[in-house]
């Protein structure tokens, strides 16, 4: 439907125009000659009303076609087309309708006509017709323009309130007294093991909170915070924890959304190498391909999952974020592999400005 049909103010306001259009029009054709008004009025009002909506068709045509790289040619020959062929039609129509007249006992119709008149009619409805296609385009270029404004507010809001609880989930009281456990039980017997998970744990923190206030990171430095949760979990769980990074160097300075692969590797193990005796190995990688950065979290898992919940919900999360950030230039699937499991994503490629 038509914006301006939406709501009953402007479903008004074009039949206020088309009135005045048409009294418009009878008052032009009483200056051409002697014609009755009343019977002027009778053949333009109606004219004027089907012509004002005809017109807002043209909406129609201009959303289907938008301008843009490489499609002006044809977007502006459907324009011009569409244009034409509603002119002719408006012309055809009003000499229709003139043509009622007869069958009421008047012999040149509702109204007398000339060619000048039908001349000065057909290069109205053209001219209405072309100030009707570029009002819908200024009106759509509005529309996209807010649409854009929505999106980007949108985008930073949910990847601020992705940061946020992502935030609250790193800083889990959870996690932090496992972390002070392990570090507490260690000075026992490994003081310099005790003093390097201080370490990494207050790495990993200020980081957190660090990275967490930006909008983009670059992927080296999303992989220097998974390193220092990876150094922490692996001082509780041992040889358990085994993880591998396959990131080429042109893939370092890839810019994403900050905590994008963190909360992955967190989820690798609370949803699958902890619950297994033997661990497993975590394994990061990084590509870029066509104009596209592809990353993927592969860990292995139980063969009956754990009954945890959040997983799903967080990948979903995460999809949204990177769709509202991204639009079609995200894609992010997870699912089982023969190995375990895998969450993979595609994101456009993008560098800082040097």
């Amino acid at each position: 439907m038509h914006p301006l049909l939406a709501h009953r103010r402007g479903l008004a306001a074009c039949l206020l125009a088309a009135a005045l259009a048409g009294t418009a029009l009878a008052a032009l054709l009483g200056k051409q000659g002697p014609v009755d008004f009343a019977w002027a009025l009778a053949w333009a009002l109606p004219l004027s009303t089907v012509l004002s909506f005809v017109a807002l068709s043209l909406y129609h045509v201009c959303r289907s076609q938008p301008f843009g790289a490489g499609r002006w040619p044809r977007a502006l020959a459907a324009r011009v087309s569409a244009v034409l062929l509603l002119g002719g039609g408006a012309l055809a129509l009003a000499s229709g309708w003139n043509a009622v007249g007869l069958a009421l006992g008047r012999p040149a119709g509702l109204v007398a006509t000339t060619p000048a008149i039908w001349s000065v009619l057909l290069l109205a409805n053209l001219i209405l017709l072309t100030l009707s296609v570029l009002a819908h385009d200024l009106l759509l270029a509005v529309e996209a323009a807010q649409a854009s404004a929505t999106r980007e507010a949108e985008a930073r809001l949910l990847a601020r309130d992705m940061e946020l609880q992502l935030l609250r989930q790193q800083i889990d009281p959870h996690f932090l007294f496992n972390s002070l456990n392990s570090i507490s039980a260690l000075t026992s017997f490994d003081p310099a093991g005790a003093r390097q998970m201080s370490i990494d744990l207050a790495q990993f923190f200020r980081q957190t909170l660090a990275l967490g206030s930006r909008e983009r990171i670059r992927l080296e430095e999303e992989l220097e915070l998974i390193g220092h949760y990876l150094a922490i979990e692996r001082q509780r769980l041992g040889d358990k924890l085994r993880s591998a990074f396959d990131t080429p160097p042109e893939t370092l300075a890839a810019l994403l959304p900050p905590l994008t692969l963190q909360p992955l590797v967190e989820n690798a193990l609370k949803h699958g190498l902890r619950a297994l005796d033997e661990g497993g190995l975590v394994q990061i990688q990084a590509l870029v391909r066509d104009g596209w950065l592809h990353l993927a979290v592969r860990n292995p898992v139980p063969a009956e999952p754990t009954r945890e919940t959040g997983l799903g919900q967080g990948l979903r999360h995460l999809r949204e974020r990177l769709a509202a950030q991204y639009r079609d230039r995200a894609r992010v699937s997870w699912g089982a592999t023969p190995e375990g499991f895998a969450v993979e994503i595609s994101i456009s490629f993008e560098t800082e400005t040097p």
